[in-house]
């Protein structure tokens, strides 16, 4: 006898009432969440800020590497990533998901499992959704809302010239941990005794599998008195969302290829694929990072941040866009990373 559970079994209305038993609410403004035709939410004197992502099996995870905890997480946190871009607090999620008659009950608590650690620590309520049924693999699509003060709402277009260019934490780990887990996946698939070698990978492993939102960044340059100028997250590839702020803004950018922020881990497996470093730090995407511009005055504070480098500066939209080395050549930037279709 099977020790997994059909969802035939439950059916929607008892899997939303399993699900939402693990459900806590934790923000002022949510006045009532999963249980009615849909949820109300009282901000009190902030502007919303509202954002959507969806996620296809097979074109954005595959579930042969991908736990589903980790999928849950990465749902969530690849949203609040957004409304952080956006200088908010996130406060409240939606949930749908499309699924096959292969998916358990206990897949899908796993799945939620994952949402609600993530939930958890971004503390953020999970206030409602839908759940259906899918013949062409799980789908997930999160909304997710925000709130700041309407003065402190940072949009792309704010860049200007001498502001600051930069980054939080390390950048193309996410593209290369997926280049490994698609080897071992090829491997898995032509020896399937062999074991993942996945040990001596685990940071960028985990940075494809398990990105975190930047939230502790926001936090921390509001504690700071620092509001960006302008702000993006990095889901697309560092090139391609310079060249949004700029675009936006109005305004040229010039980024110093030394100063490009990297783990050792990431420059070491690139190399182990031929795949040259500065590609992966500028068009391989998936980071969740924030890229973001501030005034010039705000060197002295930002220049030793542990969490944060200043990569670059703003300049005249006409110098347009550009990547500068060492000794002193400087050549336009290309923006090559995800296409979306």
């Amino acid at each position: 006898m099977s020790e997994y559970t059909p969802l035939s079994s439950v059916g929607e209305f008892g899997l939303i009432r399993k699900l939402k038993e693990k459900i806590e609410l934790r923000n002022a403004s949510t006045i009532k969440g999963i249980g009615d035709d849909a949820a109300v939410v009282e901000p009190k004197e902030k502007q919303i800020v509202i954002t959507s992502d969806m996620l296809l099996e097979g074109v954005h995870f595959d579930l042969t590497f991908c736990p589903l905890k980790h999928l849950g997480y990465k749902a969530v946190a690849v949203n609040v990533s957004d409304v952080a871009a956006m200088n908010a607090k996130p406060t409240q999620i939606t949930v749908n998901i499309a699924l096959g008659a292969r998916f358990t009950v206990e897949a899908v608590e796993e799945l939620y499992e994952g949402m609600r650690l993530a939930c958890e620590n971004y503390k953020v309520d999970l206030v409602g959704g839908d759940t259906t049924s899918s013949s062409s693999g799980l789908v997930i699509s999160v909304t997710a809302i925000g709130e700041a003060a309407p003065d402190q709402i940072v949009y792309r277009n704010g860049a200007k010239v001498n502001d600051l260019v930069c980054v939080t934490g390390d950048l193309g780990g996410a593209y290369m941990g997926l280049q490994i887990l698609e080897r071992e996946k090829q491997a898995f698939m032509a020896n399937p005794e062999m074991q993942p070698e996945l040990d001596s990978k685990q940071y960028i492993v985990g940075r494809q599998l398990r990105p975190e939102a930047r939230m502790d960044v926001i936090y921390d340059l509001k504690e700071r008195g620092i509001k960006p100028t302008s702000m993006i997250d990095i889901s697309d590839g560092l090139a391609s969302e310079l060249f949004h702020i700029c675009s936006q803004s109005k305004v040229g950018a010039i980024v110093y290829k030394d100063n490009l922020p990297a783990d050792p881990q990431m420059l070491e497996t690139a190399l182990e694929f031929n795949i040259d470093p500065l590609t992966c730090i500028m068009n391989g995407g998936e980071d969740y990072e924030l890229l973001f511009t501030v005034p010039l005055s705000a060197y002295d504070e930002l220049k030793n941040h542990p969490d944060i480098t200043i990569i670059g500066n703003i300049t005249e939209e006409s110098n347009g866009v550009n990547l500068a080395t060492k000794t002193g050549q400087v050549f336009p930037l290309k923006a090559q990373g995800w296409s979306h279709f």
